[in-house]
């Protein structure tokens, strides 16, 4: 059977999209959360672990956060160009190539002789995972009915929140034992785990796959998109709710070390107990925008986190985890939101390619994990806390800014 492809770039079907509570919509749901998790897993587990790197290699914070900026940067860099060549080689066998090389990767960065060599190995892991994020939300809009699709994204970023979670504990706990050598290997065992897992869940794919595509005409859609002033504000709002995000995480630890906080690394380790709240704000938030429209939810958690950074400012630590849990569900719930208006604005989009729309999204939120995070560091580095909250409520601002250019933005036709 031959299958074609439409003007707008959706791709026709072989079989209906999953509906809500299906048994292919569950093993979908559950392999692309797996994947969510596996990618934030070894992404993010260097972060608990920077302080530590920063002792262990004598480098400035702002300096151990390149361990973490390395590969997000890698990725915001090769997400684009990947994703659309490689999609044509099948969404399915693409991400599971993508998981097991990160998780071979992971192995050997506790090998890692010097900073720099970690570092690199780093760099690469963003090269291998960078199709997979773009993949997993194109997936999603294919395979899964559209009323359904925002709790579906939800539940991809969920996982990206327990991965996120997983990794830095695992890691931080591991490596208060063993050093950070151990975490990172406990991390690797982690991912290989769900990669494996994830091929087995994942169910045959409903849409075909699209004819192959070469570099040369990825421009054709990329200008289409680059038009839009809708994608282009939630690109931005992307960088800067990450950028903010990941800030925070930074160098919280940093500051939870030194007086007056002055506590043990596997107390430290236990902030970012805060992700199991994002898990709960990224599928919730999806929901209430299908249900009340996406612009009120995303102003309502852009604004959350706003608040929630100015609460950590107090010497206080019941404070400051409140401040924590604040933008960390305003993070996830507006993420969320953002990310799921992506591929719905795409697909109105003639001749625009829904991988292509995730992809360029991923850019923005990549680059500002790499370059927003690497500014926080200096931020903090010559103003303190009070340095980072001021950095962080102005990312914050910027996103808020372009949510109300978004408002007057129409869709398009």
């Amino acid at each position: 059977m031959t299958t074609t492809e439409h003007p707008a770039g959706v791709a026709s079907r072989l079989a209906p999209a999953h509906e809500r509570g299906t048994p292919g919509f569950r093993r979908l749901g559950a392999a692309l959360w797996l994947s969510g998790m596996a990618t934030f897993v070894l992404v993010y587990s260097v972060q608990g672990l920077l302080p530590t790197l920063s002792a262990e290699f004598g480098v400035s914070s702002s300096a151990a956060s390149l361990a973490l900026s390395a590969t997000t940067g890698t990725l915001a860099l090769a997400v684009l160009p990947l994703s659309a060549v490689l999609e044509s080689w099948g969404r399915t066998r693409v991400m599971t190539w993508a998981l097991g090389v990160s998780a071979v990767l992971a192995l050997l960065a506790p090998l890692a002789p010097t900073f720099e060599v970690l570092v690199v190995v780093r760099a690469l892991q963003g090269i291998a995972l960078a199709a997979l994020p773009a993949l997993s939300m194109a997936h999603l809009t294919h395979e899964v009915a559209a009323r359904h699709l925002g709790g579906a994204v939800g539940l991809l970023i969920a996982g990206n929140t327990l991965g996120g979670l997983s990794g830095r504990l695992i890691a931080t706990w591991v490596a208060e034992f063993g050093g950070w050598r151990a975490g990172l290997a406990a991390v690797g065992a982690v991912s290989v785990a769900a990669t494996v897992l994830f091929r087995v869940l994942l169910p045959p794919a409903t849409a075909p796959t699209p004819p192959p595509t070469r570099l040369r005409e990825v421009g054709g859609p990329l200008r289409r998109h680059l038009a839009d002033p809708g994608l282009l504000c939630l690109t931005g709002m992307a960088f800067l709710l990450m950028g903010a995000f990941v800030t925070v995480y930074n160098y919280l630890g940093f500051r939870l070390l030194a007086p007056p906080f002055a506590l043990p690394g596997t107390l430290v380790g236990l902030v970012f107990l805060g992700y199991l709240a994002g898990s709960w704000a990224s599928t919730g938030a999806g929901r209430l925008g299908d249900r009340f429209g996406r612009r009120p939810v995303l102003w309502v958690a852009t604004l959350l986190a706003l608040a929630g950074i100015w609460v950590t400012v107090a010497d206080m630590l019941v404070t400051v985890l409140l401040g924590l849990l604040l933008v960390t569900v305003g993070f996830f719930g507006a993420h969320s939101v953002a990310s799921s208006w992506v591929g719905r604005r795409s697909a109105l989009l003639t001749g625009a390619v829904p991988a292509q729309a995730s992809s360029l999204y991923l850019v923005g939120y990549y680059a500002g994990s790499s370059a927003g995070g690497a500014v926080g560091g200096i931020a903090y580095d010559q103003a303190g806390w009070l340095g980072v909250v001021c950095y962080v409520s102005a990312l914050l601002a910027g996103a808020l800014a372009l949510a109300l250019v978004l408002r007057r933005t129409p869709a398009p036709a």
